[in-house]
């Protein structure tokens, strides 16, 4: 889809020549007269904006101060500064207090399309720093996962329930939705986010090195044994160990792992005495433990030993809803790091790609799209910049429409009941007063969002503190920790 740009001037000649300049170039375009308006259309989460264009000199409230409420709402949204003066204390202020980059008046068309291009490109870098930093020092949240679609809200219920403790958790799902992910942000969600979260994929360690390399090795306890090793048990110590394709373990290994679990200690191949470590352990899988156990390929005692807190993933056809953001936030990635410039996805492309199947799932689309981002030679992905999928596919205008991106519910009481607000009118007909209404809008949001107070303050178009004071005013305090919880 392509980048939408915000326009907030209160001059209508220059808001039309701008949308021009705009639209012309690729984008969606959005207006506002002046700074109010535009505050609520950039915080809006249904319609938002990517970019903002928004002029200096405005009566009402000024283009600082608008600047300032978007930078506190939305502080990773650029925003470009246009003006009639140039002066350098403006230009300083401005930037000071966010600014992206400075357009003086009367605006070059190609000066103003190349500054919209620079700031998604340092946008899209910025926020590709922050995800790799986040997830090398163990701090990856919720807020990180793409997860709108319906059926992923009992996902994310059941993952922050589970990172407020160290209950054994094991993930179920097909390879590819993305197991990992979510341990990573249980992970960040917990008492152990900035610790070490150690992955080891069980199906890809050769048969003979298992007990090693999880257990670890003194030197010369082996052949080819020349130096000692800790394990992936002591490198997690203090943090989260991942063991992703537990299932693929061998017999002898997982009463190795069992007693491991039981007796919170190690012991190293080779090794005089077992090792303490504390660590907590989070395994996934894409087979049926249950059916191995019965099999004879898994261990019952050590089956009931990780599946204390199982939550399943779903497959990416089942969250054909999140497919659009998916596919967005993949284009960002590597627009950042292969340096490519691609807008978004043509609405036919989405079309088809909503209506696959996706059997390898989100690890599928994702390497799909970075070939399309490759590939592509405009600035869309189109539908032949995916010849695997639109080869085997209908026409594009027998497919379903896009999905619509969920829409939060407004049933206080009931969550999810679509079409149906807080209750504004009195059964005598008189109005409510704005603050209960008020009330009713952020109690819902707390239950909606599980307690998820970023997630919360960006739905609703407020500040963090804001909320906090509104939260503690309204004494919803017992609901934010009840939710939480």
């Amino acid at each position: 889809m392509a980048k939408t740009v915000l326009v907030i001037d209160d001059d209508p000649t220059q808001r039309r020549l701008l949308t021009a300049a705009v639209e012309k170039a690729g984008f969606a375009c959005r207006t506002a007269p002046d700074g109010e308006t535009g505050v609520a259309i950039a915080t809006d989460a249904n319609a938002g904006a990517d970019v903002v264009l928004l002029d200096l000199t405005m009566p009402g409230l000024s283009g600082m101060d608008t600047l300032e409420m978007l930078t506190e709402r939305r502080p990773d949204l650029p925003v470009i500064m246009l003006t009639a003066t140039s002066g350098i204390d403006t230009i300083v202020a401005a930037m000071r207090t966010g600014a992206v980059d400075f357009v003086v008046k009367p605006a070059n068309p190609e000066r103003v399309v190349v500054s919209i291009r620079n700031a998604l490109k340092l946008s899209s870098l910025t926020g590709e720093v922050k995800r790799l930093t986040r997830k090398a020092e163990g701090g990856m949240g919720f807020d990180d996962m793409i997860a709108s679609a319906p059926i992923m809200r009992q996902v994310l219920r059941l993952g922050q329930r589970a990172a407020a403790s160290d209950i054994p958790v094991l993930i179920l799902g097909e390879s590819g939705v993305g197991k990992e992910v979510i341990a990573r942000c249980i992970q960040g969600a917990s008492d152990r986010s900035g610790k070490p979260f150690i992955s080891v994929n069980c199906g890809a360690i050769p048969e003979n090195l298992v007990e090693s390399i999880l257990f670890g090795h003194e030197k010369g306890a082996f052949t080819g044994a020349v130096a000692r090793s800790a394990g992936k048990f002591v490198e997690a110590d203090g943090g989260t160990l991942f063991l992703d394709e537990v299932g693929e373990l061998p017999l002898d290994m997982q009463v190795k792992l069992l007693r491991a679990l039981q007796e919170g200690e190690v012991d190293p191949v080779g090794a005089r005495r077992p090792v303490k470590v504390d660590v907590r352990i989070i395994s996934a899988t894409n087979r049926d433990l249950a059916q191995r156990v019965k099999e004879g390929a898994f261990r019952e005692d050590l089956f009931y030993r990780l599946n204390v807190f199982p939550i399943e993933m779903p497959s990416l056809r089942e969250r054909v809803e999140d497919v659009p953001a998916l596919i967005d936030h993949f284009i960002e990635r590597f627009n950042a790091s292969e340096g490519t410039r691609i807008l978004g996805a043509a609405d036919e492309t989405l079309k088809m790609l909503c209506a696959f199947d996706w059997p390898g799932n989100v690890r599928q689309l994702e390497n799909a799209v970075f070939r399309a981002v490759i590939l592509c030679e405009g600035e869309m992905l189109q539908p032949h910049d995916f010849p695997q999928i639109s080869g085997i596919m209908p026409e594009i205008a027998a497919l379903p429409e896009v999905p619509a991106r969920p829409v939060v519910a407004n049933d206080v009481g009931a969550p999810g009941a679509p079409g149906v607000g807080p209750v504004s009118v009195l059964e005598g007909g008189e109005v409510r007063s704005l603050s209960d209404v008020e009330r009713d809008m952020i109690a819902f949001a707390i239950e909606h969002y599980a307690g998820h107070m970023s997630e919360i303050s960006r739905r609703l178009g407020i500040g963090r503190s804001t909320l906090y004071r509104k939260v503690r005013e309204y004494g919803l305090e017992d609901e934010t920790k009840k939710e939480a919880s």
